[in-house]
């Protein structure tokens, strides 16, 4: 018996970064929303105990370290270990893009395990192992298309979907690992923590035009300082004229949302292949 599921990329549609706490995690305040891009995971039951791992596709890294094989354990320790499961990656997501691949596995795996022996662990208790992966895990486990995330980006409001638009990102040839990027900032910043006021009703967030007039993100100033081949990219991806442009998380992806497909494909053909690759995508 094995179960198939998608785990989709997101991005950040805005993304304020607040101060470092005495655990050494930041607050942040972020707008999530769900993209086309995703990988695919397959979980299998088999006869050995434990979580073995395959992947295809994008370089993920050693098996015992992937967020899914960890997520996977997680779910065969709380339900004591009574089968093992084997999962197949196959990746489309970029790694260090800022995308949430690695916790949108991490999800995939939580929720695919747990059908895989009959749901016996209830939602709220995988959204609880979720936010020990990562931050990105329980919005990705949520469902929701477009959520609010604050605190560490483990606390959410679901909020009603947007509709639907054309989407182009950007992956520069250079990776930005999340560690460094919250070193970068903490480094060109000493009041982290000291924001501005902001206030926010459901009428800015129901038009792609309102969301451009507020999106923004704090990881931006730190990473086009360090990687100018970034910066670059982001100045060419801004001059195809889209509704929203923006670094996604911590980096290095860079996404535009434009009005029509006709409008991504003329930024697509003028993007070329100089500042990276270029995927065409929706938001969902």
């Amino acid at each position: 018996m094995s179960i198939t599921l998608d785990a989709p990329a997101k991005i950040n549609l805005f993304l304020r970064v607040l101060a470092k706490e005495d655990s050494g995690y930041h607050g942040i305040e972020t707008l999530f929303c769900r993209i086309s891009l995703a990988d695919s995971l397959t979980v299998g039951q088999v006869d050995s105990k434990g979580v073995t791992l395959t992947t295809e596709g994008e370089e993920c890294g050693p098996a015992a370290e992937n967020l899914a094989t960890r997520a996977a354990q997680m779910v065969l320790d709380a339900t004591g270990n009574r089968i093992g499961v084997s999962l197949h990656l196959v990746k489309n997501i970029p790694a260090k893009a800022g995308l949430g691949g690695g916790s949108s596995d991490a999800a995939a795996a939580l929720d695919g395990v747990n059908q895989l022996m009959g749901n016996p662990v209830p939602r709220h208790e995988l959204l609880q192992l979720g936010s020990k992966l990562g931050a990105d895990v329980p919005f990705f486990l949520s469902g929701a298309s477009l959520a609010l995330g604050w605190d560490r980006g483990d606390r959410l409001f679901r909020l009603p979907a947007l509709p639907t638009a054309p989407a182009l990102l950007l992956i520069p040839p250079v990776g930005v690992s999340t560690a460094d990027a919250y070193k970068w900032v903490d480094a060109t910043r000493a009041d982290a923590g000291r924001r501005g006021a902001l206030a926010l009703d459901l009428d800015a967030l129901q038009s792609w035009g309102s969301i451009g007039r507020m999106a923004g993100n704090d990881f931006e100033g730190a990473v086009f300082g360090r990687q100018p081949s970034v910066r670059e990219a982001f100045e060419k991806l801004v001059s195809t004229q889209p509704l929203v442009c923006r670094l996604s998380g911590s980096g290095s992806a860079l996404f535009a949302i434009y009005r029509t497909a006709g409008d991504r494909e003329d930024a697509k053909m003028r993007l070329g292949k100089k500042f990276g690759r270029v995927i065409a995508v929706e938001t969902t």
